[in-house]
């Protein structure tokens, strides 16, 4: 998305991962920054023809509300975006569906089981780690679980907010893409 890294205070300039090559990893030749252009397109080498494709990265989120309308949003515990508020989620691993990694996620953040989710949403976003800027594909839901009130902060979780989810300052949640998808959710409440 345009202008994602620019409008969100916890991206930097950090490199993209097709910064990092210097060389063609099949055969070795150097490549000048001046070959490397659109730093969103393949790698592609002159020489051999070796072709290295940089994908969206998929992650997913979701917005827990109990009965009495409030939301469970996590406080992030690492960067980026640590101190700032967030929803539980994080990566999808290979060979995993999204629905899968939700329910992942949801147990190994705040040790709930038993989510029931409804898409909401996509979003790209951008994620800094480790000194490198990778372009996510965030997917959301909304949902349910039997036992709200049974989360707890585990796993790069540095605490946990019950609030409006209609109400809370965005200015408070880590992400652009995570700012977009609680705006898609007010539309539709």
């Amino acid at each position: 998305m345009a202008g994602t890294r620019s409008s969100d205070p916890n991206m930097t300039s950090a490199p993209r991962p097709l910064d990092h090559f210097a060389h063609c990893p099949r055969c070795g030749v150097p490549h000048r920054p001046d070959d490397r252009r659109d730093r969103d397109r393949p790698f592609r080498c002159p020489a051999c023809g070796f072709t290295l494709y940089f994908n969206a990265a998929s992650a997913v989120a979701v917005i827990i509300v109990r009965e009495d309308g409030r939301a469970l949003f996590i406080r992030r515990a690492k960067e980026p975006g640590k101190g700032q508020l967030g929803m539980p989620g994080g990566f999808v691993d290979a060979g995993e569906s999204a629905e899968e990694a939700l329910a992942r996620e949801v147990r190994e953040e705040v040790g709930l089981d038993g989510v029931r989710a409804a898409y909401l949403g996509s979003y790209p976003n951008s994620y800094v780690y480790a000194g490198v800027t990778y372009t996510t594909l965030d997917l959301f839901f909304t949902g349910s679980v039997p036992d709200p009130d049974g989360a707890v902060a585990l796993d790069a979780v540095d605490g946990l907010v019950w609030a409006d989810p209609l109400t809370i300052d965005l200015e408070e949640i880590a992400f652009v893409s995570m700012r977009q998808a609680l705006n898609r959710y007010r539309a539709g409440s």
